[in-house]
């Protein structure tokens, strides 16, 4: 009987790196032997532990030993039925629950600011999207949760949806009322789907929002790598008990590799069981470290570190104290600006900057030492270059005007023109700052001189713009006029 104490995966591994077997498969490395160069700059144990999907070790497309029992430890310590471990990236757990929840032509329910992950998902299957407008906070500037009234307004209108997207929480912390949106959606025989990519800490500590499994969500797609300690682009898509599994890993199948990757899918199985023992403590650590820089760089004037201060019970339900979001404007500077100082000039990589604010992650690899050089930091950029904010833009969000569905824009034909004279024109590709990747034009949606202007402010502040044909995001491809 295995415990959270095991780690399937690592084990299997480890014994095949102590044997003596002669690889006649793939990779072509062998361990490092036929790339010398490869095995000096990641470490010779690495490569040996970069193996083939052979018998012992399972298969991540059908698995029935290691990697199943791995993924079955994940499950429980999520508190879901069942986990399935994504190499892929979020992207692809995102775009699995989607496309699990809603073929072709039907409606999924889901705030605007969503990651590019799940609006590309409707480019693919063509299902149909029923954006709900997320609320603004007016000083900030940024996206918030999503109003219960709203996700019941759109509901009613719209009863054949299938399924509604929530953030838990946004890129910026923000949690909406999962709750109550879950039992909203499941009166009409709807499910959720949560967009966890910021949120696997939530299911360890309870000083932080609802987790999405807690609330009795249908699926959730939980970025293990960014805030659960394991390598960058590994995953866990979670399900609940109102989803057929087995379909869902057909639709993974769909999309994900079948050369799954043992360095990351070990990684997933270590992680977890760090997690389930040691998160509790870490992440009281990682409040502890939040808490201080927050009231730290609030004393510093001009800067406003924001927390649950924001929480009204409704677009603001909860508030995901671990992030350390600071808005910038009120010392003359857009966030991105602050961005590139603090990387430019102070050795320091924050997560990332917008229009108005920044986000620094915290964890408990953090140190002291490292949250004091970043506070001093701050202090020095507002001292040295604090001016006057006239001129600045004051939002981050604009809702859209929808005009077509993804799919139908992104297929259809397409004519490429300057940006600039693209106004009153229906997109057909993609516009965004990445990161965040939430997309500031999506295919279907018609083109505004206010969407123009914040595409301009955003490249003249040096914002990285992708989602383009065009590289330089001089032009644009919009539907062909008929």
């Amino acid at each position: 009987m295995l415990t959270q104490q095991d780690t399937p995966i690592r084990k299997a591994l480890e014994e095949q790196r102590h044997n003596r077997l002669a690889h006649f498969d793939v990779p072509g490395h062998k361990g490092g032997r036929g790339n010398k160069e490869l095995r000096d700059f990641l470490g010779e144990e690495c490569m040996r532990l970069d193996m083939n999907s052979m018998k012992p070790l399972d298969n991540l497309c059908h698995p029935v030993s290691v990697i199943k029992e791995a993924q079955e430890l994940a499950a429980e310590a999520f508190g879901a039925k069942k986990a399935f471990f994504i190499v892929n990236g979020t992207t692809a757990a995102v775009q699995a629950m989607i496309m699990s929840a809603c073929k072709a032509g039907e409606k999924v329910i889901m705030p605007r600011n969503v990651h590019r992950s799940a609006i590309n998902a409707l480019v693919v299957n063509g299902a149909i999207p029923v954006y709900i407008n997320p609320g603004t906070n007016k000083q900030l500037g940024i996206p918030l949760g999503m109003s219960v009234e709203d996700v019941k307004k759109a509901i009613l209108e719209n009863k054949d949806a299938k399924a509604v997207l929530v953030n838990n929480p946004t890129y910026y912390g923000i949690c909406s009322n999962l709750c109550e949106i879950v039992k909203l959606a499941h009166q009409y025989h709807m499910l959720v789907l949560a967009d966890e990519a910021h949120g696997t800490h939530l299911y360890f500590n309870e000083d932080l929002p609802v987790s999405a499994m807690a609330a009795g969500a249908d699926m959730a797609a939980v970025s293990m790598h960014k805030t659960g300690g394991s390598l960058t682009q590994s995953s866990i898509l979670l399900t609940n008990n109102n989803v057929n599994s087995d379909y869902v890993r057909q639709v993974v199948n769909l999309t994900q590799t079948t050369s799954g990757n043992y360095l990351l899918l070990s990684s997933l199985d270590i992680a977890r069981k760090n997690m389930v023992l040691n998160g509790a403590e870490m992440i009281r650590k990682t409040l502890g470290f939040s808490s201080y820089a927050r009231e730290e760089i609030n004393k510093l004037g001009g800067y406003y570190a924001f927390g649950e201060e924001l929480i009204d019970g409704d677009m603001v339900y909860g508030f995901d104290t671990t992030k350390l979001s600071v808005h910038t404007r009120n010392i003359g500077l857009a966030g991105i600006e602050v961005y590139d100082l603090l990387r430019d000039d102070y050795g320091i990589q924050i997560e990332f900057g917008d229009i108005g604010n920044i986000l620094a992650i915290i964890s408990a690899g953090d140190r002291n030492l490292e949250i004091e050089r970043l506070i001093a930091a701050l202090s020095e950029i507002k001292r040295l270059h604090q001016k006057d904010k006239a001129g600045l833009f004051d939002h981050e969000y604009i809702p859209p005007h929808i005009i077509m569905g993804p799919q139908q824009a992104f297929y259809s034909r397409k004519v490429s023109m300057p940006i600039e004279k693209s106004e009153g024109r229906i997109c057909g590709e993609f516009v965004m700052c990445y990161p965040p990747g939430i997309p500031i034009l999506a295919p279907g949606e018609l083109i505004t001189r206010d969407v123009l202007n914040y595409i301009q402010y955003a490249k003249e502040k040096g914002c990285f713009m992708t989602g383009t044909q065009d590289m330089k995001i001089e032009n644009i491809c919009v539907v062909e006029e008929s």
